[in-house]
């Protein structure tokens, strides 16, 4: 079964971050192994059917950990927090849907349901989700987090494109281009994408390494065009043309960047 057509966000921390209850579950993860970056959504795809299979709503409360290395040679861990996010999910799907679809999915009472997801959610306490994923795109924002010239590209064995950058870099960029995106095009979409990922990453300690991996969806992308693709210069190219007030280069940037992963996202027809 092919990886989950998924693009990741993810924040590593340093084991300092992790106490009580939380931090023991973390530490005992590191010890019984990391997952491989590579192989982190179809753990948590497999987790999510077997709690489908046994009939519950929520994966286990299992925790998987990815691991990286600081700029220091620290260790950073990066949980999948595969249960909280799933009843993130639910408990929006329960706030969006209309009430005959959740009755059709959910086979038991909603308040039932509402409850497991909360008790679940609370398990990250004060914190946040380590990983944000997006379906059969990357959102164009979150390249501003990232330079070009240093992604990391594999195409032999386990194809796979990822940046890491020190989470102090991403959210000084994700704040400098939520101002130039609000003064050039407004505050809607990409602004508050922008937003919302600032806000994000400053509820993690300040030592952390941010990760944009492109997951599942290289899939979809030959090896030359992976070796070709310039979409994290094309979005630091947009914005310096907002911020130099040229529409047109920044207009022409964003219709390639539209062109390249909207051929991407038009694989979600296939079969």
């Amino acid at each position: 079964m092919p990886e989950p057509f998924l693009s990741y966000l993810r924040v590593y921390e340093p084991l300092r971050a992790f106490d009580g209850p939380a931090g023991s579950a973390v530490r005992d993860a590191l010890a019984r192994g990391p997952v491989a970056a590579g192989d982190a959504g179809a753990r948590d795809r497999d987790n999510c059917l077997r709690a489908a299979l046994g009939s519950r709503l929520l994966p286990a409360d299992t925790v998987d950990v990815l691991v990286t290395t600081s700029e220091t040679g620290d260790t950073l861990v990066c949980p999948l927090d595969t249960r909280p996010r799933a009843a993130a999910a639910l408990l929006a799907f329960l706030a969006e849907e209309p009430p005959v679809l959740r009755a059709a999915v959910l086979g038991r009472p909603e308040s039932v349901a509402r409850r497991d997801a909360e008790v679940a959610l609370a398990e990250i306490g004060e914190g946040a989700a380590h990983v944000v994923t997006s379906a059969w795109t990357v959102p164009l924002p979150w390249f501003s987090l990232v330079d070009h010239d240093a992604r990391v590209l594999s195409i032999h064995g386990t194809r796979r494109v990822h940046w890491q950058v020190p989470i102090g870099t991403a959210l000084a960029r994700a704040e400098r281009a939520e101002k130039i995106v609000r003064s050039g095009i407004g505050d809607d979409g990409p602004a508050e994408t922008l937003a919302e990922t600032a806000s994000w990453l400053a509820r993690f300690d300040r030592a952390s390494v941010v990760e944009l991996d492109y997951g599942g969806l290289v899939a979809f992308l030959d090896d030359d065009a992976l070796r070709t693709d310039t979409s994290a210069e094309l979005v630091q190219d947009a914005l310096q043309a907002l911020q130099d007030g040229d529409g047109d280069v920044a207009q022409a940037c964003y219709e390639e960047l539209r062109d390249f992963w909207g051929a991407v996202a038009a694989h979600r027809g296939d079969g």
